[in-house]
């Protein structure tokens, strides 16, 4: 086994052209392996889908004129594409793959991959021996339609072997850039997203992502945008972790902040997941036939599968009586549903003929909730 051959050279050598070949193949080599083990590969800058409507000059009908932006891509070799102008898609292009498809509303996916090109103008000296061999590769891309489920293709690739230099064609890596709409001979639309597939964009491979500037941030746009959220990681004097939204001077507004001390401090409520063995309580007075709440962060659907068990106890509450009233609790229950069933007897012996009656009555109410455990003893 053999590493990759660095070009030497030594005063005197006479240079082949293999040998300056080699030094660019070193070059590109490493370039291409660095891109395609410290970074995921996708989509780095650009190369939208844009849309533009258009008139049919014959028919008076309108579409949609769709084109692909400027941009850079890294594919899953580690070479570069690089589309240095917007490039409209033709028509007769995508008819050549799926044209033969009946109408559908189902988008279709568009591709990007490498292509070597000759270029159109020859640059520097012609050689004296007149040989018509290529001094220069174009470095190009092909642009091509996929057929309904092609997408899936790309989760398919599979990267070379670890040394491996960037491939060349007819080698092809398929970059996702967004799907089209074909609806009466025309383009009618663009979509990201299909059939659970989305464009991939490049990202890093990192165990360690260190910020020189003492504050590392984490955002989810390109630029600040007021009202999307950030991550902030702050050292210096007063270390912490703040996570928030932008503001319209580009200042993240803290919605919870982790201090170094431990504190966290959030701005709205607070709920989650209770651990087995948990316990929360709600407490309060009900009547007759009111329903009981449940602790504050507990569902009836935890109580219903058993992840939650409930415990209530009922106090009767006497209310107010006149004067020489006797009062007695009939009734202090509450039902499957949690629903309360209290009947109290009122009876004054004072009062002639003697009368007893049945009224609703109040109860003071203790709803304990806790979390079963788990077979695991969890």
């Amino acid at each position: 086994m053999t590493g990759p051959l660095r070009p030497a050279f030594h005063e005197g050598q006479v240079l082949a052209a293999a040998d300056l070949s080699a030094t660019v193949e070193y070059a590109r080599g490493s370039a291409a392996r660095h891109a395609r083990h410290l970074h995921e590969w996708g989509v780095v800058e650009g190369l939208a889908l844009a849309t533009q409507p258009r008139t049919d000059p014959l028919t008076n009908a309108r579409y949609t004129e769709v084109s692909v932006a400027a941009g850079i891509a890294v594919d899953g070799t580690g070479r570069e594409l690089v589309v240095t102008d917007p490039v409209v898609l033709r028509e007769s292009d995508f008819e050549e793959v799926n044209g033969a498809d009946q109408p559908t509303d189902e988008p279709y996916p568009v591709f990007l991959t490498s292509a070597d090109r000759e270029p159109a103008q020859r640059p520097g000296p012609v050689s004296c021996s007149g040989s018509a061999t290529k001094t220069r590769v174009e470095e190009s891309y092909q642009i091509l339609f996929g057929r309904l489920g092609d997408e899936r293709l790309v989760a398919e690739q599979r990267p070379p072997a670890i040394g491996a230099p960037p491939a060349d064609p007819p080698a092809r890596w398929l970059v996702l850039l967004g799907y089209v709409r074909w609806t009466d001979g025309h383009f009618s639309g663009v979509e990201t997203t299909a059939r659970g597939v989305g464009v991939r964009y490049a990202g890093v491979r990192a165990d360690t992502v260190s910020a020189r500037s003492g504050a590392l941030t984490l955002r989810t746009g390109a630029e600040a945008e007021e009202g999307k959220p950030a991550l902030v990681l702050t050292g210096g004097d007063t270390p912490n972790l703040v996570f928030g939204l932008y503001q319209g001077s580009g200042t993240v507004a803290p919605l919870m902040t982790l201090a170094a001390n431990g504190n966290l401090t959030i701005e709205g409520s607070f709920s989650g997941r209770m651990p087995a063995g948990s316990t929360l309580v709600a407490s309060g007075t009900a009547t007759d036939g009111m329903l009981l709440p449940l602790p504050s962060g507990i569902t009836p659907e935890q109580v219903a599968d058993g992840r939650v068990v409930i415990h209530v106890q009922l106090t009767p509450r006497i209310p107010p009586l006149p004067e020489a009233t006797l009062y007695s609790p009939v009734e202090a229950a509450v039902d499957a549903d949690r629903r309360v069933r209290c009947r109290v007897r009122l009876h004054n012996p004072l009062v002639t003929p003697a009368k007893v009656t049945e009224a609703p009555g109040a109860v003071d109410f203790l709803v304990v909730a806790t979390v079963a455990p788990t077979n695991g003893g969890g």
